[in-house]
C-alpha cells in the first residue's frame, strides 16, 4: 500500500490560519472538553506524562556531544487527541539559549501526525507557530471560564513572545478589557508590547509599570510568563479580590495565599508525574519551572490535597465547578499538554488540505521486502 505524507513548511501553515487566536482558544476549549471526558491519551506508563526529555550531561568525554546550558535539551511529546480529531502525533523540538545569538529562536520545533489506527504518517508541519499560539490560546480559554465577565485590567509580567499570544488569547475572551499595564525586566520589551497592541488593538490603554506591584495592583486578569533564572515574586496583598492569575511559566507566591486560593490546571496528572521523572535530574523546582512543584511540595506534606485542585477539563466537561463568585482570587496553572499540539496542528493541516497548499512527500509505493 503506498503511502504519502504533507509537508507544511512556516509559509504554508501562516496561510491555513494558525495565527487565528479566536479559533485556536475555540480549538483548546474543545480539546479540554475531550480531556474532560478522558477521549486522549499522552505518554508514559500512566498515559499522561508531558513527553521525553533528553538532558545533556554537564561535562562530556566525547567533544561533539551536547553538554548542559541555558534551555539546552531535546523534547519528544507524544499524543493521542480523539472526537472529530481522531489523531495521534508528536511535537518534537530541541532548545538552546544560544541559538539566538546565531538569529535563530530559542526553540525549533515540528510537529508530526499520524494515522492512530496504522501509524502511517499523514503530516510534517512547522511546529513554532503552532506551538506559540496553542500556548497563549490555554490562558484565552482560563479566561473564558474564570474569569470575572466584567475584567476590565489586565496585567502582564514578562513581555517576551509567549506573553504576547496569552494577551492577545485573554484579550479575545474578555472582550471588556480596557487597561493593559506591563512590566518587563528589560522597558524595552514591554514597549514592544505597548507597540504591538498599538497596531493591533489601538482601543487599548497600554501602561509600562515600573514594578510588578505597580502592574498587578487593580488588575482583573495577571498573566506572568518569563523566562530568567529568578522567578518574579507577587505578594497576595497587591491583588484585587475576583482576579484570576494566569500562569504557563514559574512565579513566588506566598505559601498560604496559594494553599488557600481557588486552583485549577491543564492536567493535574501530568504535574503530579513530573516529581517522579525528574527525580535525580536537580533541585524539583528549578528543573520544573512550574508553580505547580510547589502543589507537589505540599501535598507530600500533607499540608493540602490534589482533590483541592481542578482539571480545567473538567470545568469544561460539565463535571467540575469553575469560579463560584466575583470576589474569589483564582490561580490557573498549565504545563503544556502534547494534545493541545496534536489539535491545532490537526486544524491547520486539515485547512491546509482544503486549500490546497504544501508539498506531497512520496514515502513508498510499498514497503521493501528484505
Amino acid at each position: 500500500m503506498a503511502i504519502d505524507l504533507l509537508y507544511l513548511n512556516q509559509d504554508d501553515v501562516v496561510k491555513a490560519g494558525v495565527t487565528d487566536m479566536h479559533h485556536c482558544i475555540d480549538v483548546m476549549e474543545e480539546m479540554f472538553g475531550l480531556m474532560g471526558q478522558g477521549d486522549y491519551l499522552m505518554g508514559g506508563y500512566a498515559r499522561n506524562s508531558h513527553g521525553i526529555e533528553l538532558f545533556p550531561p554537564e561535562s562530556s568525554p566525547f567533544p561533539n556531544m551536547p553538554v548542559e546550558g541555558p534551555d539546552r535539551r531535546f523534547m519528544a511529546m507524544p499524543g493521542y487527541l480523539g472526537g472529530r480529531f481522531h489523531m495521534a502525533g508528536l511535537k518534537w523540538y530541541g532548545s538552546n539559549r544560544e541559538n539566538i545569538k546565531k538569529g535563530l529562536p530559542r526553540s525549533i520545533l515540528m510537529v508530526c501526525l499520524n494515522d492512530p489506527d496504522t501509524g502511517a504518517p499523514i503530516a510534517y508541519m512547522s511546529g513554532n507557530l503552532i506551538s506559540s499560539m496553542r500556548t497563549g490560546a490555554v490562558p484565552g480559554v482560563g479566561a473564558r471560564c474564570l474569569a470575572n465577565e466584567d475584567a476590565r485590567t489586565a496585567a502582564v509580567i514578562g513581555c517576551g513572545v509567549i506573553n504576547r499570544t496569552c494577551l492577545t488569547a485573554i484579550l479575545d475572551a474578555r472582550p471588556g478589557i480596557q487597561t493593559v499595564q506591563l512590566y518587563d525586566l528589560f522597558p524595552a520589551a514591554a514597549q514592544g508590547i505597548v507597540e504591538y497592541l498599538g497596531r493591533v488593538r489601538p482601543d487599548i490603554q497600554a501602561v509600562v509599570c515600573g514594578s510588578i506591584e505597580q502592574a498587578v495592583r487593580e488588575a482583573d486578569v495577571v498573566t506572568v510568563a518569563t523566562s530568567g533564572a529568578v522567578p518574579p515574586e507577587i505578594d497576595d496583598a497587591w491583588l484585587k479580590d475576583g482576579v484570576l492569575l494566569s500562569l504557563p511559566a514559574e512565579v513566588k507566591l506566598p505559601k498560604q495565599f496559594l494553599l488557600n486560593s481557588r486552583k485549577f490546571i491543564d492536567n493535574k496528572i501530568m504535574h503530579q508525574l513530573w516529581e517522579e521523572e525528574c527525580r535525580g535530574i536537580g533541585e524539583f523546582h528549578t528543573t520544573v519551572g512550574i508553580l505547580s512543584s510547589y502543589f507537589v511540595e505540599y501535598a507530600n506534606a500533607g499540608e493540602m490535597s490534589w482533590d483541592d485542585v481542578t482539571n480545567i477539563g473538567d470545568v469544561i466537561a460539565g463535571k467540575a465547578e469553575g469560579r463560584r463568585d466575583k470576589k474569589e482570587k483564582i490561580i490557573f496553572v498549565m504545563g503544556g499538554l502534547p494534545i493541545e499540539d496534536i489539535a491545532w496542528g490537526t486544524e491547520v493541516y486539515r485547512k491546509a488540505v482544503e486549500m490546497g497548499l504544501g508539498q506531497k512527500l512520496h514515502l513508498w509505493d510499498e514497503p521493501y521486502k528484505l
